[in-house]
């Protein structure tokens, strides 16, 4: 198949682009600054010469939006937004428009789309949508409205031969330099990877092999359309998971953090604090019951082969 992926160049979007050129496709990424073979030049904000691109596609698959890892200041929340929003609008604009448009479309999205929960899990058809959680800070309602407003722009896009899929993702995890499983393993490394606030908020994560595989699966089927939640099916409280972290790394102590602590830590990273403190607890309702197996569902064994890749990568010259 051709795939195009729009913002490519990121982590996600690097695991992606691996593993589906290994797996014989023809992958094209759209990024603001291309650099090598099979990225092509867009703005992500208007129409251009990379509209031919997804013409005559097979699979468009949109990751673009500026990173979540950043201080949570008014303008990077904006450019969080405009970038998410403005790149899904071109790309439907582009599919609405071709002569072959392509069959799926799939949008990403985000799992902080769910309410701040310790209760219950949040699955597509019963999750609780956040923004009206009582006793969090206001500006977490702002992350919610990011993510309805993208995956809006998929819902109303006028394209009717296209099937269009909303990536709900949670963390993907990678062995990866720079991503979201190399910052917290360098904190469990150090001896840092402890309880944060006390550890009771939900951690739902994806390893990244299982996140290809689904990709993977969606795309295959044609009977599933809309909001997808792409997680383990077994999300798990902070403390312990960073505690499965440490153990894979063989570090065994991991020093607990107040939420004061957990702010200095998150300025001096250039991140924020709801990254750590919101409760993400969300399950594949919709995946599993159209029967997707997962190959890394727990996350101590997960993180076991995590690491090992990550110890293998690191000898290679």
């Amino acid at each position: 198949m051709k795939i195009v992926i729009p913002g490519g160049t990121g982590q996600v979007g690097t695991v992606l682009r691996r593993a589906l050129t290994a797996a014989g496709h023809e992958v094209v990424v759209l990024s603001r600054r291309p650099s090598g073979p099979g990225e092509v030049g867009w703005d992500g904000r208007t129409p251009g010469a990379w509209a031919g691109e997804l013409d005559g596609s097979d699979v468009v698959i949109n990751l673009a939006g500026r990173s979540v890892s950043c201080r949570y200041t008014p303008a990077n929340l904006k450019a969080m937004m405009d970038s998410r929003v403005e790149s899904a609008r071109v790309v439907g604009e582009a599919i609405g428009v071709a002569v072959r448009p392509p069959k799926v479309w799939l949008q990403m999205s985000t799992a902080t789309v769910y309410a701040h929960r310790h209760d219950a899990p949040n699955d597509e058809d019963t999750g609780v949508i956040g923004g009206a959680e009582p006793d969090v800070p206001g500006y977490w309602g702002y992350s919610v409205d990011i993510a309805t407003a993208w995956e809006a722009e998929l819902e109303k896009a006028d394209t009717p031969h296209t099937r269009k899929v909303a990536l709900r993702s949670a963390m993907v995890m990678s062995p990866d330099r720079g991503g979201v499983f190399d910052v917290l393993s360098r904190l469990a490394r150090l001896g840092l990877g402890g309880p944060v606030a006390g550890g009771a908020q939900y951690v739902s994560w994806i390893h990244d092999r299982d996140f290809v595989r689904a990709v993977e699966f969606l795309v295959a089927r044609d009977d599933l359309a809309g909001p997808v939640n792409l997680a383990a099916p077994e999300p798990l409280p902070q403390r312990t998971f960073m505690r499965a972290l440490r153990s894979a790394w063989g570090v065994p102590v991991g020093l607990p953090a107040t939420k004061w602590m957990a702010e200095l830590g998150a300025l001096a990273l250039r991140s924020d604090t709801e990254l750590l403190l919101k409760s993400r607890r969300v399950v594949p309702g919709r995946l599993l019951a159209a029967g997707f197996a997962f190959d890394h569902p727990q996350w101590p064994e997960a993180a076991d082969a995590l690491v090992r890749r990550a110890r293998e990568s690191r000898r290679r010259p």
